[in-house]
């Protein structure tokens, strides 16, 4: 028998790390993050447990990777329903749209990798493959929608977006998502009815109006 050629091994690997990373989420979204352990995901995914640590540097990255994945999945299947000439703000609505409810579809997932990035002792944020193609498509998205440095405005939505999916998830104070949405909304000057709308009107004003960002980002969040 021929050896493999390294385009096949390479795909191989590309399908391993993809069902770590589909199990991480199953079984995060059923049991939640602190009683997910590395062999239940290896057992789910159907791979030898070894192979957890060959590919991941541990839980904390495994989940952030999953979670990037996620987010880059849905936005991606959002913005290729859109019909081809959807405009640019139609667009940027959608991205914004399908990331708020990731954290109405997927809580437990959305709220252990809020933790995580927001918990200083664990290593904050990683800019892992899963995320940079996250971060490709904001941005091409951005540069639709007419933004002068796509780059940095990559890092306001992105920080935008965590604070609306903050908003969400905070435990005994959750805010509801049309006022979260009507203000991320009314920061790019897109219409109400664009997107996927929670509500048929936009709520009377923001709930909040945009502020200076704190130096420490809000906590309050634990991965559960």
């Amino acid at each position: 028998m021929a050896p493999r050629g390294e385009s096949v091994n390479e795909e191989m690997r590309l399908r391993s790390r993809q069902r770590l990373m589909r199990a991480t989420v199953e079984l995060v979204d059923q049991r939640g993050y602190a009683a997910t352990t590395l062999a239940d995901i290896a057992e789910r995914a159907g791979l030898a447990r070894g192979l957890v640590s060959y590919y991941f540097d541990g839980k904390r990255l495994l989940m952030q990777s999953a979670t990037h994945r996620l987010m880059h999945l849905e936005l991606t299947a959002a913005l290729g329903a859109l019909a081809p000439e959807a405009s640019a703000q139609h667009r940027l609505a959608t991205a914004i749209d399908a990331v708020l409810h990731l954290a109405l579809n997927h809580p437990r997932v959305m709220r252990s990798h809020l933790a995580l990035i927001l918990d200083p002792d664990v290593g904050g944020f990683v800019q892992d493959p899963e995320q940079q193609q996250l971060g490709a498509i904001l941005r091409e998205v951005l540069m639709d929608w007419g933004a002068g440095d796509p780059i940095a405005e990559h890092a306001v939505l992105r920080s935008a977006l965590m604070g609306g999916c903050i908003g969400v998830l905070l435990p005994d104070a959750q805010t509801p998502l049309p006022p979260i949405r009507a203000d991320l909304f009314a920061r790019y000057s897109l219409d109400w009815e664009l997107g996927c709308p929670p509500q048929p009107e936009a709520p009377a004003r923001p709930h909040w109006q945009p502020q200076e960002a704190p130096e420490r980002a809000p906590g309050g969040i634990t991965a559960r």
